[in-house]
């Protein structure tokens, strides 16, 4: 079983989250929405602020990994570099756009740049 954490709070990504739980999944997919239920990053040594700053997926040893076709993607030169730069940029103007992620990463003692770095 795979566990998806994500912002349930950010329009985006309720929509992107919406868009995967509409497609059949060959395995069983937990959703996890740490923005309304943080209790449930209990065990996964993600902070809230950690997992509102980026979706994670863990598999069921609890390990986190990325999507296989995205992954052989990145692979090509100077798309991942380019890719990541954007995702983060992304990331740290919609955590900081975002009054309960500024409340996260202020009881984590952290910041957007500093999750954002982090990754």
């Amino acid at each position: 079983m795979l566990t998806v954490y994500y912002d349930g709070k950010c329009g985006l990504c309720a929509r992107e989250i919406a868009f995967f739980q509409k497609r059949k999944a060959s395995n069983p997919i937990r959703w996890n929405d740490v923005a309304r239920a943080p209790e449930t990053l209990a065990g996964s040594g993600l902070s809230q602020a950690e997992a509102l700053m980026f979706m994670r997926v863990a598999n069921n040893k609890g390990q986190f990994r990325g999507w296989r076709l995205l992954a052989r993607l990145l692979q090509f030169p100077l798309l991942h570099p380019l890719a990541s730069h954007l995702y983060r940029l992304f990331a740290k103007l919609r955590f900081r756009a975002y009054p309960h992620c500024r409340l996260a990463a202020e009881e984590a003692s952290t910041t957007a740049h500093d999750l954002a770095e982090k990754g």
